[in-house]
């Protein structure tokens, strides 16, 4: 893909995640009132895009229960600021594996599920995206993988293209990108499809810019793409995402920050980034023209 600044950017706000960082910031919403709030500001600030995870409203731990989906799905449905929702469908692929010498059995916390259940919210909600992380990696921690085998991504790909719901390929590394060729190659996946680059996450591609647009330049033309890199360089990489021809991607879910010693709230990272774009001479497009550009339907939740 040719370097080219895209002049139309959109913005996604990740607004909570499912890092341990409910009691680092008092921002990191927990409940689902409080994650639905928080994307509703965020979208008041300029985001066309908020990309949802949900947690245990008492200890803040990662959660996949479909109430708590429903209702975030729910809320924010029914606010009076539009939105284009993205559920992330990267749970139940977590294991943690034993000690060095003694791998099994696997410890507490892995949480691996089958296909089906892995997209049972998606299927309840019918959010107008979905992500699906493009590949298995060593993620940070010293025993935990990130698990996601090309038989469980093929199955999983399938079930949202048949839901009608557009998958948000997660690609942090450059593996996964070639692998998400080919789910297009094989018909899992609709073209032109959808990327998010994930940079700078320990560890898959690290945010350097060389690595990024090796990255960027193994996203064929026809498709989107947005970034965003860790922490500190969050902003930066609103920027270089702009310039490299992309969209933008902030939020609570990758930086608490929004500068030395102070704590942000989703809609003032929004805030920022809307700046950087438009100081760049880009315009920030809403969630009608995105959902023009991807081909999105927005729908209700299936009647229970």
């Amino acid at each position: 893909m040719p370097l080219e600044m895209n002049r139309d950017v959109f913005i996604t706000c990740a607004v909570t995640g499912s890092g341990g960082t409910q009691d680092r910031s008092p921002h990191v919403p927990r409940s689902p009132k409080q994650i639905a709030d928080s994307a509703i500001a965020a979208a008041k600030a300029g985001a066309a895009i908020v990309h949802c995870h949900v947690r245990d409203p008492e200890t803040g731990k990662p959660s996949r229960k479909l109430e708590y989906y429903r209702e975030v799905t729910d809320r924010i449905r029914d606010a009076e600021v539009d939105v284009v929702l993205n559920l992330t469908a990267g749970m139940g692929g977590d294991i943690i594996f034993g000690n060095t010498e003694s791998p099994f059995p696997v410890r507490a916390g892995t949480d691996m599920v089958g296909a089906t259940e892995r997209v049972a919210h998606v299927a309840e909600c019918l959010p107008e995206i979905c992500t699906l992380d493009c590949g298995t990696m060593n993620f940070a921690e010293a025993d935990y993988v990130m698990t996601n085998t090309p038989g469980m991504l093929t199955a999983m790909g399938r079930m949202m293209t048949e839901l009608g719901v557009k998958p948000e390929i997660e690609a942090f590394d450059t593996g996964h990108l070639w692998y998400a060729k080919q789910l297009v190659e094989d018909g899992v996946l609709d073209s032109p499809a959808l990327v998010q680059l994930c940079m700078g996450v320990p560890w898959g591609a690290p945010d350097d810019l060389n690595t990024f647009m090796a990255m960027v330049n193994n996203v064929p033309r026809d498709w989107t793409f947005s970034a965003f890199s860790l922490g500190r360089n969050q902003m930066a990489y609103a920027a270089a995402a702009v310039l490299a021809g992309g969209n933008v991607r902030v939020g609570l879910e990758d930086n608490l920050w929004l500068g030395k010693g102070q704590l942000a709230t989703n809609a003032q990272l929004v805030e920022r980034a809307v700046t950087i774009i438009e100081n760049l001479g880009s315009r920030v497009i809403g969630p009608a023209e995105v959902r023009e550009k991807l081909g999105l339907t927005k729908r209700a939740p299936v009647a229970k």
